[in-house]
């Protein structure tokens, strides 16, 4: 974005203007609660404290180029690339589709390859809303665990918090910086967990049976499980991962929870009434939580998991008593680890069928009973979720 507004060659400025420079266009770019004044002014008296008056001349030439060239674009009935939709929509593999792909991710600093696979499933202008909530300080949410949220909230504002609603009903968001600074976490009185990651518990839940939570770290789905009524077995494999279960339990659990290390793949137990796989996946629906993960995924990890998620289902389709349920989630945003497993499982195994959730809210069920979460339109994490029953005979 910076090169083509620089009169001399990009490669000649030098270091420490060019990543003023950088930061500079950050903040007019991509942060929105930082005025156009400030986010220069700030800029010009970086470079002129670093360079001198001549360096701070050239950085604020730069950056009021960028700001005018923004707002002429704001302007324009088009999205962030400055071509419309429906354009790219009809030339997914022209030129002027590369060169939005490139300027989308360079803006947002996200893989090319992402890019372009949200855009041909999204399209540009939603593709551009997600790639903005991806760079969007995440905002602590909590929900209630061992008292009422009225409680809570009395407490919290009587500290000087500011409290607001979560979508769907699902918990409050609160302004401090950690959740211990807040009144009741030392006594368990309340749940750190995403909107997003309450709905999959609620998804998931049923009251009174004995559920297996095969991939539980760091536990905030089994204890919410637990709080809704059901009995819960919290295993993973990783022992360092099963101290952080053990500890969330001991402060905030409900003394329904049996925390154990445990292969998802072999299953130490007898079969029960509900299975949770929380799969590992690629997490592309929570890269504003995760902002370093987005370069550490590759198409190649995506087809990894895929095969992993594949041999977890089928070892725990297993441990589902007939009649009983097994509930796949991930927090992926990417079609083949969420319904395309879903489908191939059910090809493989023809006992099982999708069974919707009536609990939950409308528009975030799919026509079969899914639960699908885009944090570009709900405003939180990205997740996904189906309950499979298994025929009683």
């Amino acid at each position: 974005m910076l090169s083509p507004l620089v009169t001399r060659d990009w490669s000649v400025v030098p270091e420490p203007l060019r990543q003023i420079l950088r930061a500079g266009a950050y903040q007019l770019t991509a942060l929105e609660r930082v005025p156009v004044h400030a986010a220069v002014d700030t800029s010009v008296s970086l470079a002129r404290e670093s360079s001198g008056a001549r360096a701070a001349g050239f950085v604020n030439a730069v950056l009021r180029k960028l700001s005018a060239q923004m707002s002429r674009s704001d302007a324009t009935d088009t999205d962030a690339s400055g071509v419309g939709s429906s354009d790219i929509a009809e030339r997914p593999e022209g030129g002027e589709f590369r060169e939005v792909v490139s300027r989308l991710a360079a803006q947002f600093s996200h893989p090319e390859w992402l890019v372009e696979r949200w855009i041909q499933r999204f399209g540009a202008e939603e593709t551009t809303s997600l790639l903005r909530w991806n760079d969007t300080r995440p905002r602590l949410a909590v929900q209630a665990a061992r008292v009422p949220l009225d409680q809570l909230l009395e407490q919290w504002r009587h500290q000087g918090h500011e409290v607001e609603a979560a979508p769907f009903g699902q918990g409050v968001y609160v302004d401090a910086r950690r959740p211990d600074q807040l009144a009741g976490f030392e006594t368990g009185d309340f749940l750190v967990q995403d909107p997003a990651q309450a709905l999959v518990a609620r998804f998931a839940s049923a009251p009174g049976v004995l559920m297996y939570d095969a991939c539980a770290a760091p536990g905030g789905k089994s204890l919410a499980m637990a709080h809704r009524g059901a009995r819960v077995v919290a295993a993973d494999i990783s022992r360092l991962r099963i101290q952080r279960v053990r500890e969330n339990t001991a402060r905030a659990g409900s003394g329904r929870e049996l925390v154990m290390v445990a292969d998802a793949l072999h299953p130490p137990l007898r079969p029960v009434d509900a299975v949770l796989l929380d799969a590992p996946c690629l997490g592309t629906g929570t890269f504003a939580r995760h902002p370093d993960a987005r370069w550490r995924v590759t198409p190649g990890a995506l087809e990894g998991l895929a095969i992993q998620q594949r041999n977890m289902m089928d070892a725990l389709a297993l441990q589902v008593r007939p009649g009983g349920m097994l509930v796949y989630a991930t927090c992926s945003l990417e079609p083949e680890e969420n319904e395309c497993q879903v489908d191939a499982f059910l090809t493989r195994h023809p006992s099982f069928r999708r069974e919707p959730n009536p609990d939950i809210p409308p528009e975030l069920a799919t026509p079969g009973g899914d639960l699908v979460i885009l944090p570009q339109r709900h405003r939180m994490d990205g997740a996904y979720a189906a309950r499979l029953r298994r025929n009683a005979h």
